[in-house]
């Protein structure tokens, strides 16, 4: 069966085309390496997994609430809508959401991988190139894990969301290099990175914690690469280049504040549209939630050097400007203990297997002695 068959709504076959502007950059100074940089490149060659045998894809999962997450954190729990649903309905709402959620994730990942190779091209600096070289290895992993997890644990695909649609072709339309830098590594992994720890630390799922665990190891290597490499760029620009990346960044941010409200399970369900996204943006935890997606995003802009107050007013006005007190690299370091966690969980739970079936065997052996 096609992908095509599987999503919820028509796609159109064939590909989406994003003509791109700008230069590919080639440079003939092979020894000159920013050595931040360089180390996260070793890591990227080092951090390399296999996500076929790495992720046990036997654990289940229950379409209709594929996180495991209570009732109460559905999003529209508590409203007139829900309340007048059946069991069967927010069954089939979760069933939408989850499909819609995790086609989300998958979707981005494909736009990462575009624009990480993309950024291999037109970036000027060596080093920045063989960091990028990793990160399409990554991206290219991420896609093709989503993809298996949407496919055979949920069985329906929704298309991209048309936010995440357009800031993803406002990346790769723009000739400046850096802009494919800055509206995917910090905007756009950002909130996915932030995503995928609410998730993996809200879900109750095994399979679902293991997986975001693990796709998360590797985004945090992806947002610190943005970090370090505009932040060296950015303290050159004239105020009038500065000022053209923070209106990109305004708008980008409101294009990933709304990315996440799920307009289009809404539609596909045939709910009243103007009633849910009321509750919805209105709601104490849905403002909780967006205010917690921007945890990444607004220190890494702080740290790059977009921080005029325009920019920081927008933020204000979001309610997201206290998240610029968060320490990017004390976060990255916990993403990355979580992933070694589940990977010594794992080998102590196979190792007590293997002991318990020897023990096995030389009881049996002794008993029948």
């Amino acid at each position: 069966m096609s992908t095509y068959d599987r999503y919820v709504s028509p796609v159109e076959p064939g590909t989406w085309d994003v003509p791109m502007a700008g230069s590919a950059r080639f440079t003939w100074e092979y020894d000159d390496g920013r050595q931040r940089l360089l180390d996260l490149y070793q890591k990227g060659k080092d951090k390399q997994w296999d996500a076929q045998k790495r992720i046990d894809w036997d654990l289940e999962v229950v379409p209709t609430n594929v996180v495991g997450l209570p009732e109460e954190f559905n999003p529209l729990h508590g409203s007139r809508v829900w309340d007048r649903m059946t069991q069967k309905e927010r069954d089939e709402f979760g069933l939408h959401q989850g499909s819609w959620l995790f086609s989300q994730f998958l979707h981005g990942e494909q736009g990462a991988l575009t624009v990480a190779a993309r950024i291999v091209e037109t970036v000027p600096d060596l080093d920045s190139k063989f960091y990028a070289a990793t990160q399409v290895m990554d991206e290219a992993r991420h896609v093709e894990l989503y993809d298996r997890f949407v496919k055979e644990k949920i069985g329906t695909y929704y298309p991209i969301n048309k936010d995440l649609a357009k800031l993803l072709q406002e990346s790769l339309t723009d000739g400046r290099w850096d802009l494919p830098y800055l509206g995917m590594q910090v905007l756009i992994e950002g909130l996915a990175l932030a995503a995928f720890g609410l998730y993996r630390d809200m879900a109750t799922n095994p399979l679902v914690k293991q997986l975001l665990a693990y796709v998360m190891q590797d985004e945090a290597r992806h947002v610190a690469f943005g970090r370090l490499a505009l932040k060296d760029y950015y303290a050159q620009l004239t105020d009038a280049e500065r000022k053209e990346r923070e209106e990109f960044v305004i708008e980008g941010c409101h294009l990933m504040r709304d990315r996440f409200r799920g307009i289009e399970v809404f539609e596909r369900l045939g709910l009243p549209m103007d009633e849910c996204l009321e509750y919805v943006d209105n709601s104490v935890m849905f403002k909780t939630y967006q205010s917690l997606l921007f945890s990444r995003i607004v220190p890494c802009v702080r740290d790059v050097g977009l921080w005029s107050e325009k920019v920081q007013a927008a933020y204000d006005d979001m309610g997201v400007l206290d998240a610029a007190r968060g320490d990017l690299v004390a976060l990255m370091r916990q993403d990355e203990e979580i992933a070694e966690d589940y990977d010594r969980q794992r080998y102590e739970a196979e190792l007590a297997t293997r002991r318990a079936e020897v023990d096995g065997v030389i009881a049996e052996a002794a008993a029948s002695s």
